[in-house]
């Protein structure tokens, strides 16, 4: 493959991959090219981004790479994001809140499995409006990155700690109950 194939996709890999982020050798891995060849497009990219027309770069941390907004985006990103806290919170968002509140520390891909749709916008959006936190990264394959809920969280929601949230019904019980009177 030539640079004109490899650097959309190795784009479109970096975007999907949201915060995670793409390494460099799961990039060579997929694309099957050398570490080296692949190492040489993240550079077009990074220097594509790095131009003063662009609002996103790439940035490079050990081998991964992920795109961030530049510096000269946040303070407007603050005054969406400050505007925004004045909106009602989605079906979604509280869903995935709910989660996190009572799962916590929880992975995105946990998330995932349990909403059954994809997650990372929802955090990238919950992350902004400081109702979630990183606090840290599991001990599973890829060392995903754990959430969990912020003070602010707790403030919004009028809550002194987590234990004031309700207790979930437990499902299963009630099935066992229902077949011993079938």
């Amino acid at each position: 493959m030539d640079s004109k194939q490899v650097i959309p996709i190795l784009e479109g890999l970096l975007f999907i991959c949201g915060d995670e982020g793409l390494s460099l050798q799961n990039a060579s891995a997929i694309l099957e090219i050398s570490v080296k060849e692949c190492a040489k497009y993240f550079d077009e990219l990074q220097a594509y981004y790095s131009q003063d027309d662009r609002g996103i770069e790439i940035e490079r941390y050990n081998d991964n790479y992920k795109f961030i907004s530049k510096a000269r985006i946040h303070p407007y990103a603050k005054k969406l994001f400050t505007n925004n806290k004045t909106n009602t919170l989605s079906q979604s968002a509280l869903e995935t809140l709910a989660i996190i509140a009572y799962k916590q520390p929880i992975t995105r891909v946990e998330i995932e499995e349990l909403r059954g749709v994809g997650a990372d916008m929802m955090l990238r959006k919950l992350l902004a409006r400081n109702l979630i936190k990183e606090v840290g990264r599991s001990e599973a394959a890829g060392r995903p990155i754990l959430y969990e809920v912020t003070d602010e969280f707790l403030d919004n929601f009028k809550l002194l700690s987590l234990d004031e949230l309700p207790e979930l019904p437990d499902y299963g019980k009630d099935e066992e109950n229902e077949e011993l009177y079938d």
